[in-house]
């Protein structure tokens, strides 16, 4: 297994106690050709050559432009980039769990295995309802983030969960920023070489 994070979010190991070998060479082969696809502009357009290249047994219950997202079946689920986007925001939420204040770690989506081009996290209630109380939660918990120093880009309902202790917790926060080591920050402000086209 590999570690989450050793102070150094780029550098990642390609062992998991949960995917197999076969599994993790789908992964590193779809990778090494993702930037082919770079120029299809739909979210189905990037999705179909990666399950075509992948070829994985597990159902894929999710997806964004920058993500698709599969069911272990044990309780985690498996995100795979499908861009350079994708990538920055495996690699930041593996530093941002790895990181963060021990008292947010409960507002966050626990983080199981990190490699490149993928991560496990734990499965979560995805079921959020669109009530204003829900609405108030997502205000509170943005609030929460605030105050432990997290900018949290993108929290919005789609991007929430409700935990075992009824508790709302980001399950997409790639694009939180919690300091200049974060991999968004560095992404951001680097000389454009190798930003998603």
């Amino acid at each position: 297994m590999c570690p989450i994070n050793n102070g150094n979010e780029r550098i990642q190991s390609n062992k998991s106690s949960m995917l197999s070998r076969e599994e993790i060479k789908a992964i590193e082969f779809w990778i090494s050709q993702m930037g082919e696809y770079h120029f299809f502009t739909t979210t189905e357009q990037r999705i179909v050559p990666a399950k075509n290249i992948l070829k994985f047994k597990y159902k894929m219950i999710g997806h964004g432009y920058n993500r698709i997202v599969y069911d272990l079946n044990n309780g985690y689920i498996l995100k795979i980039a499908l861009s350079e986007i994708g990538l920055i925001g495996n690699a930041n939420e593996a530093y941002l769990y790895n990181n963060c204040n021990e008292e947010v770690q409960k507002y966050i989506c626990p983080v199981k295995e990190f490699g490149s081009g993928w991560i496990i996290m734990k499965k979560m209630d995805t079921n959020v309802s669109h009530e204003i109380m829900e609405y108030a939660k997502l205000i509170e918990l943005e609030l929460i983030f605030l105050s432990y120093g997290i900018i949290p880009i993108d929290l919005r309902l789609a991007n929430v969960a409700i935990s075992e202790d009824n508790e709302m917790v980001a399950i997409d926060y790639g694009l939180f920023t919690m300091d200049l080591k974060s991999p968004v920050l560095q992404w951001m402000f680097d000389d454009g070489s190798t930003k998603d086209q």
